[in-house]
């Protein structure tokens, strides 16, 4: 049940900016911001899942191109066993291998940025659908791109696109501040964006942020993580 912020500029020549909350098993293991993939895709950074190899956010400077996956249900029919693991699907998406047809996956939303365009690809286990980001800021959860019926979009979605990223190197603190106000609410709440999603029946908490910069120029990310699971204490981003 993570959380993407996006804002796509009017002007090919701005940047677009990205903040992505994972929430995930905090006993789930996962390495941080790293070149994790030397042999099959030297120069892309990402967060990995230690367990399957794959990541969740990626970039590749070369090519500058950003994508990060949340889940999503699904209604797939498909057994387990036949199934494979979604964060493969991030790193083919930087490499410019978008998903096809009907991956072998459960459900996903997997935002796709470059310098000129970014889109969200959804599957739910029966049809796979594209949409394309018009100018302006966008917030994507486990449904539909800015979905009014998920409580955290309803509720934050405006706050967002009131509170423009600022100039300079540090351009994401007035969303970083969006985000400290939303900790007012309990990580519990159907609203809330750093979550604790176990009462309603996941194993995941939000662990980490990450802030990107995509633009003809290059892609530009800083990472950082929660000191403590589901709780806010800060966010140092670096």
């Amino acid at each position: 049940m993570c959380t993407v912020v996006i804002r796509i500029p009017e002007s090919a020549d701005e940047p677009a900016r990205v903040l992505a909350i994972r929430d995930e098993d905090p006993d789930r293991p996962w390495n941080p911001l790293g070149r994790w993939w030397p042999e099959a895709h030297d120069g892309v950074v990402g967060v990995r899942d230690v367990r399957a190899g794959g990541a969740w956010l990626a970039a590749d400077p070369e090519t500058r191109r950003l994508s990060v996956l949340l889940n999503r249900a699904d209604v797939s029919t498909t057994p387990e066993s036949e199934l494979v693991s979604r964060g493969g699907i991030v790193l083919e998406s930087v490499a410019g291998r978008s998903p096809t047809a009907q991956p072998r996956t459960h459900g996903f939303n997997l935002v796709e940025v470059d310098a000129s365009s970014a889109r969200v690809l959804t599957w739910d286990g029966d049809a796979l659908r594209a949409v394309d980001l018009t100018p302006g800021t966008h917030m994507i959860a486990h449904d539909d791109v800015d979905d009014p019926a998920t409580p955290r979009i309803a509720r934050w979605l405006e706050e967002f696109r009131d509170a423009p990223p600022a100039e300079g190197e540090r351009w994401w603190e007035p969303w970083v501040d969006v985000l400290e106000r939303s900790t007012e609410l309990g990580s519990t709440d159907d609203r809330a964006i750093i979550r604790d999603n176990r009462p309603y029946g996941y194993p995941t908490l939000s662990l980490l942020a990450c802030v990107a910069s995509v633009s003809a120029e290059g892609v530009e990310v800083a990472y950082g993580e929660l000191h403590e699971p589901g709780r806010w204490g800060g966010l140092d981003l670096s």
